[in-house]
């Protein structure tokens, strides 16, 4: 089984089923393809149908999207509970992966985590005044506080235990540390700042971070 990645610097959709994968003990090799170039751009063409990354190479398959690879993940591994248990939980879980995974339109182009925008290290930006990206945050807290306030007694996670939810938000926290939001500022009592160093401090995350900022990345 092999995940096709971006350069982990700043591949946000990589990230999320890497950390889905490796929170379910799947077996895989990764490997991170760059697309500076034509030629990359060209080579990624011919190994993913979409073009784009990630895709998952398994059983003959080729499994493309963020999302879909973690379902499969969710299907193929039942004994590691990547959704919720409880089925009103699960329910609200997808509800707010798939809310992540297609919206939140003004965070992702005005707080991007591009080549010049590295997940950790000494530099930080400033996260710019703009109307949408303050709608964006104060859901992103509303959400959280409401999501942790219902089901966050058994555990630091979104719905308590760690779910395939805390995956499609770590790079949302990552961006929240990078750019130095003030989540208070948006509605926050404390509740979305725990879960973003919670997140952050997420060893299979920790582990993906390193890589990113080796000297040989790339």
């Amino acid at each position: 089984m092999e995940l096709i990645i971006g350069p982990r610097l700043f591949s946000t959709w990589s990230l999320r089923p890497w950390l889905v994968l490796r929170r379910a003990g799947a077996d895989f090799e990764t490997r991170e393809v760059w697309y500076r170039t034509e030629a990359e751009k060209a080579e990624l063409r011919r190994l993913s149908p979409s073009g784009f990354v990630p895709l998952l190479k398994v059983e003959g398959e080729t499994l493309w999207d963020t999302l879909a690879i973690s379902e499969w993940a969710a299907e193929r591994y039942p004994e590691a509970h990547l959704w919720p248990i409880d089925a009103t939980a699960r329910a609200l879980a997808r509800s707010a992966t798939a809310e992540m995974h297609s919206g939140f339109h003004a965070l992702r182009e005005l707080c991007g985590m591009g080549p010049g925008h590295p997940m950790a290290g000494d530099a930080r930006a400033q996260a710019p005044a703009d109307p949408g990206l303050d709608r964006d945050l104060a859901r992103l807290v509303a959400l959280w506080r409401q999501m942790r306030a219902r089901f966050g007694a058994g555990g630091p996670w979104l719905f308590g235990d760690w779910s395939i939810a805390d995956a499609f938000f770590t790079p949302v926290a990552a961006r929240v540390r990078h750019y130095q939001i003030d989540l208070a500022a948006h509605g926050d009592d404390g509740v979305g700042a725990a879960y973003v160093a919670a997140l952050l401090d997420q060893p299979d995350f920790r582990e993906w971070e390193t890589a990113a900022l080796s000297p040989n990345a790339g």
